[in-house]
């Protein structure tokens, strides 16, 4: 039995050597995946994969900006840029020689306005030049008489006295019927545009009437407007003085000044910004507002075609010696056709921009 059982153990380990090298062979007989020899997040491609896949690359840059904020709008002349013209006495238009949009010159006539006020002026006037005239006469008469000692000092100085209070009254007067660009004879006096600029308000037509101090015409000034906007509550105390704006294109402007205090009607704060002089623009007109703030250090930006998503997180494709690799960015904001990422790239790298469907179905097949 001893022997059998030795024999039987000999067996055994003859058909267990059997079966491990049967199946070491049915192993080696199964086909296996290619070793692959680069990291999953490396694709090895050469030029004509490359060419074969659509895959265009573009240049990475550095961060200089990003958009902050995008906010309704409007643009307007800046306080000091809009001057009123004022109807300085009550009366009835005659002419109204300017429209809203034309452009005028200091000095041009707006209007012309018949005025009873002046005509009583105008009389006053002429009265006050007759009281003059002999006033002076007396002074000088007065004046001789004194130095001759046939009458007191005192009656002389009276004279004086006079002479100057008529003239005071002849240069107020003068000054009144100039400063509106009377015309005594007619009743009448014209408005003249105060600055070089657009009229860009007119109350006024030929036939009606005006009130004394009204204001039939506004001008602003043509090479100065600003971007008016309301700040969010969220954003209040991220936008500064300095930042870029942009309002549509070919306007961009300079925060000159953002508000810290909300109000209550809107729950905001008010931005202005000063647009480049020279820029074509039209008063009044709502844009859509972009405020651009500066990037951060070490931030860069890439074209927006670049950045897809893989597993839920933000990746590009940045060109390598061999292929292509997959990296993880973290994105923060746009600028124009671009998006900011703060990691995962660097300057001057080259990231896909076409083909990155064809690239994400290779990375997720492994």
């Amino acid at each position: 039995m001893g022997v059998m059982k030795l024999g039987s153990q000999r067996i055994s380990v003859a058909a267990a050597t059997v079966l491990a090298a049967t199946a070491a062979l049915a192993v080696e007989a199964v086909p296996q995946p290619a070793t692959i020899t680069k990291a999953p997040e490396e694709i090895a491609l050469d030029k004509a994969q490359v060419a074969n896949l659509g895959i265009r690359f573009a240049a990475v840059a550095i961060a200089k900006e990003y958009l902050l904020a995008t906010l309704p709008g409007n643009i307007a002349p800046p306080p000091n840029a809009r001057v009123a013209v004022a109807a300085t006495f009550p009366g009835t238009v005659l002419q109204s020689l300017a429209v809203e949009g034309q452009a005028v010159h200091k000095g041009e006539a707006l209007a012309v306005i018949a005025s009873r006020e002046i005509l009583t002026h105008a009389a006053d006037l002429a009265q006050a030049r007759a009281r003059l005239s002999v006033a002076t006469t007396n002074a000088e008469r007065m004046s001789r008489l004194s130095q001759e000692g046939i009458v007191a000092g005192a009656r002389a100085d009276e004279a004086r006295s006079a002479r100057d209070q008529a003239d005071a009254e002849v240069s107020g007067l003068s000054r009144i019927l100039a400063g509106v660009n009377a015309d005594g004879a007619k009743g009448t006096y014209t408005l003249t545009a105060p600055i070089d600029g657009v009229v860009s308000s007119t109350k006024i037509q030929a036939g009606e009437p005006v009130e004394g101090m009204s204001a039939p015409f506004v001008v602003d000034s043509g090479t100065s407007y600003e971007i008016q906007a309301q700040i969010p509550e969220r954003l209040i105390g991220s936008i500064v003085a300095g930042m870029r704006v942009t309002a549509g294109a070919g306007i961009e402007a300079r925060v000159t000044s953002a508000g810290s205090v909300i109000q209550p009607e809107t729950r905001s704060a008010l931005l202005k910004a000063l647009i480049t002089p020279g820029t074509k623009v039209v008063s009044g007109k709502v844009a859509t507002v972009s405020v651009y703030a500066p990037a951060p250090p070490g931030a860069a930006i890439v074209p927006k075609a670049a950045v897809t998503e893989l597993n839920g997180r933000s990746v590009i494709f940045a060109q390598t010696v061999t292929g292509v690799s997959v990296r993880r960015v973290t994105t923060s904001g746009t600028a124009g056709g671009d998006v900011m990422v703060l990691d995962g790239v660097r300057p001057g790298e080259q990231v896909v921009v076409s083909g990155l469907s064809e690239l994400k179905s290779i990375v997720l097949s492994r």
